[in-house]
């Protein structure tokens, strides 16, 4: 074994990564065994036939501490070139790009409001790997009338509904959701009460427009629905393994059992009323960066329909736009119209007689 100590390759990371949440795709969206031998078309950095490059390029790794973005250093923050002498972590695009990579200048006046991925990740979930975007646990627990488990699995073989985990949706190609982003997240924490009328974030990206650190940032919104605590109005956890006997879910297919025997392990008190709530998460998108002639157009945002028709608190060019003076525009407009062909007449009118 130590003859054969090395870097890990994709393979490697991927075991975990590219199969979090319990199958391939389930979780990221922007990570799936597609990426184990990807095309340019799917990712430009990690294309066999292009730079080929391992996790390690940009996950590097010092005394055995593997970078990792969103949680104790925040990849976002350093929007410059840095070289491993000068900064040993690789994970923001400006580390190699430097933050004005593009030739016309106007693109590189975005670098400090809309992140990289935003334009070259215009989809996810690209590579014939659909995610999951979509989880009900409420209905789990059904079964055939001789009491067997249902599995069922759509015409490409992914798992729509499970007697343990209810019912799924996969997509692929999806199109991202966009948030205000400085490379921290907010999360819902067992302590936390939350309005159940409205899906509940569970966790949720940190930053504003006035924040000098965020930036425009792609993320997957995972949807889903989730045993909760009625009364109390909060988070609760369910004990799913164990033998019959225990209260584990997956064993006796009773949610009330599978709280009350989760919380007691936990040592956690709750109501002992539980009911089912709608929850999101956001999950964001960083790998299976486009080639530049696959980035977004300018219309794709600076439209009144566009991608970011969502997101307020700013003035976006061909988004946003004042009725009254958008009014006064169009009557100038006639009126000079006007104007022109009255001008255009009464010359035609006194024009003098050929001789």
């Amino acid at each position: 074994m130590a003859q054969n100590v090395g870097l890990p390759g994709r393979r490697n990371c991927g075991a975990c990564h590219f199969y979090g949440g319990g199958g391939n795709g389930v979780k990221h969206g922007d990570l799936d065994s597609s990426l184990i031998k990807p095309d340019k078309k799917l990712d430009v950095h990690m294309a066999v036939n292009g730079p080929n490059l391992s996790c390690t390029a940009c996950h590097t790794t010092i005394n055995h501490q593997v970078a990792g973005r969103y949680y104790r250093e925040p990849g976002p923050v350093v929007h410059k070139l840095a070289l491993p002498k000068d900064y040993g972590n690789r994970l923001a695009c400006e580390s190699c790009h430097s933050a004005a990579p593009h030739k016309m200048a106007k693109l590189n006046d975005h670098t400090d409001k809309v992140a990289c991925q935003t334009c070259h990740i215009p989809e996810f979930a690209r590579g014939g790997v659909p995610t999951k975007m979509w989880w009900d646990w409420s209905t789990a627990g059904k079964f055939t009338a001789d009491g067997k488990m249902i599995v069922k699995k759509d015409e490409h073989g992914y798992l729509v509904y499970h007697t343990k985990k209810g019912d799924m949706l996969w997509d692929q190609n999806v199109k991202p959701v966009y948030a205000w982003y400085n490379g921290s997240m907010d999360y819902l924490t067992m302590d936390d009460t939350f309005d159940d009328r409205q899906p509940v974030a569970l966790n949720h990206p940190l930053g504003s427009y006035g924040d000098p650190r965020a930036r425009i940032f792609p993320f997957k919104l995972f949807r889903g629905k989730q045993v909760y605590d009625a009364e109390r109005k909060k988070l609760v956890i369910p004990k799913l393994f164990g033998k019959k006997g225990t209260g584990a879910y997956w064993a006796e297919f009773d949610w009330k059992k599978a709280v009350d025997a989760g919380m007691r392990e936990e040592h956690l008190d709750y109501s002992g009323k539980i009911g089912f709530v709608q929850t999101k998460m956001y999950w964001p998108i960083t790998h299976m960066v486009a080639p530049k002639e696959a980035a977004l157009v300018c219309s794709a945002c600076h439209s009144r329909h566009g991608r970011l028709a969502k997101l307020r608190g700013f003035y976006l060019p061909g988004r946003d736009y004042a009725s009254m003076l958008d009014a006064l525009g169009w009557l100038l407009a006639a009126v000079s119209l006007v104007g022109t062909f009255i001008h255009g007449g009464l010359r035609l009118l006194r024009r003098p007689p050929k001789k």
